[in-house]
């Protein structure tokens, strides 16, 4: 099968982490420094139950909740990995935001979303709990991970279940290798 080509876009409060998780993901390193982004455009191949994909992350700059929405982001994007540090109630605030922007400009009730904690390996600043997040997302019927692009803690599933929920959203059932029979 050729590979399928999805673009995704990396979205969030300044400085929660979008571009750490992006460089954790392609190169397998974490930049320590903060230098705020304009937009960077990542590319991967990954494969994802048998299936391969190419990737391509939007990173984009940090919104805040007066952000108008770039109409950029809502053409030609497949899905949404909404990032908030868990040290940042108004990080998260901000996702939430954003969430409710992009369904707007998509005039959707659904978009393929993962909802992302990132900066986990600060976990004793801690002002966003895992409950709070999580019914959030199940609200959105999005994932929702915690990670930490430091420690390289879950990045990989970040873009694994982006997939995942596009193909979902698209109507097709990414193979898993087992038989079903109904």
């Amino acid at each position: 099968m050729p590979p399928k080509n999805r673009k995704v876009a990396v979205m969030g409060y300044r400085s929660v982490g979008k571009s750490s998780l992006c460089i954790q993901f392609v190169d397998g390193q974490f930049v320590d420094s903060y230098d705020p982004t304009i937009e960077n455009t990542f590319t991967k191949k990954l494969k994802v139950r048998g299936q391969e994909y190419g990737l391509e992350l939007v990173d984009t700059a940090g919104q805040d909740e007066y952000s108008i929405f770039p109409a950029q982001y809502s053409m030609d994007i497949h899905g949404y990995v909404l990032v908030y540090s868990i040290t940042s109630e108004k990080s998260f605030e901000v996702a939430q935001v954003i969430y409710d922007k992009i369904l707007d400009m998509m005039g959707k009730v659904t978009v393929p979303v993962v909802l992302v904690g990132n900066k986990n390996d600060l976990h004793m600043e801690r002002v966003v709990s895992t409950d709070q997040a999580r019914k959030v997302a199940d609200t959105w019927k999005a994932v929702f991970l915690e990670t930490s692009a430091k420690q390289h803690e879950a990045v990989n599933d970040i873009f694994t279940r982006v997939i995942l929920e596009i193909e979902k959203a698209d109507g097709n059932s990414v193979r898993d290798g087992t038989c079903h029979i109904s």
